[in-house]
């Protein structure tokens, strides 16, 4: 610290002696930086307050229906993007700055000069914005804040609104796209039903529903005609212990008065038979088509056995029969219609399970074509459902922006200009001036003392020589030589006091002419 201090008494003494040098230097330049600053043209900033009002009353009302939109951030990123080149292009216009520009590179200057001067402070949380624009004449400053403000307002209704269309244009065009694509996904699904309506079924079920439904009924026909067998047979064992009684005649009856009691018995109970199965069954239906078959093989049968009776020389012989066997002949015919009918239900039962357990080998490929059919058309029908709601919420979202606004821009102070000039700060800048002045001067008093050196002890002049000094002999100031010392050194800080004194006396005349 000691040595640093050595140092720096070193420098100034040498400085000391080209005090004047500096301080002339230190006129030289204040004189010359004054008179800039005075020189300097006055700006004039005109400047607005808006407040941004985002609070809507329709907004927590509307919640969960209309797009939620964040105001506040788009109020930011419009300040933040509002000096823009069209931007400042059309303030430009509005203002008639460009009324003097007559090439290109003019234009571009004007507007990168413009763009340097706008300038957008918000203080954030309170949604309160001030627009300033500093200009040589206060008229055209406010005219350009003027035009800022009215930029400022409608960039913010105006991109919101071209920011919807484009949004629900969008939403449209996919609606539309997924529109075809679910009738393609539709017709898709109905041509696939179509083709494998035998292995889908009806109503939806697979071939492995429709095999244990047919299991199960062919296992139920088959049951009912083994009892109908073992009913058939029991009564053809008990018809065999009865005889009838039979009545011979001379007379050829005719083909009406001929009676076969256990072929007509027979036939009339397949015909009540058949008359009941209509009554709740087609002609198609397995059963009918079995009775039918039974009943033209007993009437076939019974013309048969009329034929031989009538042949020449056949007696014919009128049975008549006891009550017992005639009913047992009918019963017999009853089962015999029974079993027939019966018999062609369990082939027609057989052939529909062997029909579906061929179809059952490509069921799981049928499946997995009919899953991902159907997954296709699910997630195209799922799309398509909340494309239709976005828009709907789209809708409603522009409709209440129609309403209430995206936000309220209150003008909170209008476009004004001070009376006074807001720059150049005359009273900062003279002294400013002038102390950079002092500080010109004194490094010209270094600079000259590093150029010229000179020692002021032995000390210096052995570090500096790297001789042996031997002695000094001090200097013994008589009392004129010290009068004439303080004489000057009273000169040069009356000088320093005239300099800063004139800057001063500057400075007030700067204020009283009102130019600061």
């Amino acid at each position: 610290m000691d040595e640093l201090l050595r140092q720096l008494m070193t420098h100034l003494r040498a400085m000391w002696a080209y005090r004047w040098w500096g301080l002339g230097l230190a006129w030289v330049v204040g004189v010359i930086g004054a008179v800039a600053v005075y020189m300097l043209p006055d700006k004039y900033e005109a400047s607005a307050r808006i407040y941004v009002d985002t609070q809507s009353v329709l907004a927590p009302l509307m919640a969960g229906l209309a797009v939620p939109t964040d105001v506040n951030q788009q109020v930011n990123m419009l300040t933040k993007t509002l000096v823009s080149r069209p931007n400042v292009e059309k303030l430009i216009r509005m203002a008639d700055l460009d009324l003097a520009v007559r090439t290109p590179v003019e234009r571009e200057a004007l507007i990168a000069d413009v763009t340097k001067r706008v300038r957008i402070q918000g203080t954030g949380r309170d949604n309160l914005y001030t627009l300033t624009f500093m200009d040589g004449q206060s008229e055209r400053a406010k005219r350009v804040v003027q035009s800022l403000v009215s930029i400022f307002v409608e960039s913010g209704l105006g991109d919101k609104r071209k920011d919807t269309d484009s949004a629900r244009r969008f939403i449209e065009e996919q609606i539309k796209n997924y529109e075809q694509k679910l009738d393609e996904a539709e017709t898709r699904l109905k041509d696939f039903r179509l083709k494998n309506l035998a292995l889908l079924g009806e109503s939806g079920k697979d071939s492995l529903s429709q095999m244990g439904e047919v299991t199960v009924a062919l296992r139920q026909a088959r049951l009912q005609l083994r009892e109908a067998e073992n009913s058939r047979d029991a009564l053809k064992r008990q018809l065999n212990g009865e005889e009838a009684v039979l009545l011979p005649e001379n007379a050829m009856p005719s083909a009406s008065g001929i009676s076969i009691p256990e072929l007509d018995g027979r036939i009339e109970s397949l015909k009540k038979n058949l008359d009941e199965l209509l009554r709740s069954y087609t002609e198609l239906h397995p059963d009918v088509v079995g009775t039918r078959k039974v009943l033209a093989s007993l009437e076939a049968q019974r013309a048969e056995e009329i034929k031989a009776r009538r042949k020449p020389g056949t007696s014919v012989i009128n049975p008549n029969t006891n009550p017992v066997y005639q009913q047992m002949k009918l019963s017999l015919a009853e089962s015999e219609a029974a079993v027939a009918s019966l018999q062609t239900r369990v082939a027609e039962y057989d052939a529909r399970l062997a029909q579906i357990q061929q179809m059952v080998k490509l069921g799981p490929q049928i499946e997995q074509e009919f899953a991902q059919l159907n997954r296709d058309y699910e997630v195209h029908k799922r799309n398509y459902e909340t494309l239709v709601s976005r828009r709907e919420s789209a809708n409603l979202s522009v409709e209440m922006q129609a309403t209430s606004g995206v936000a309220e821009f209150r003008l909170v102070d209008p476009p004004s200009v001070p009376s006074k000039p807001s720059a150049p700060n005359r009273m900062l800048l003279l002294p400013a001036v002038g102390l950079l002045a002092l500080m010109l001067g004194a490094g010209l008093c270094f600079l000259i003392s590093q150029v010229r050196p000179s020692f002021h002890d032995s000390r210096s002049l052995r570090e500096t020589t790297g001789l042996p000094i031997l002695g000094s002999i001090s200097l013994n100031r008589t009392p004129e030589r010290k009068r004439a010392d303080l004489r000057k050194k009273y000169a040069f800080l009356g000088a320093v006091a005239t300099y800063i004194g004139a800057f001063g006396a500057v400075m007030g005349l700067a204020a009283w002419m009102g130019r600061a």
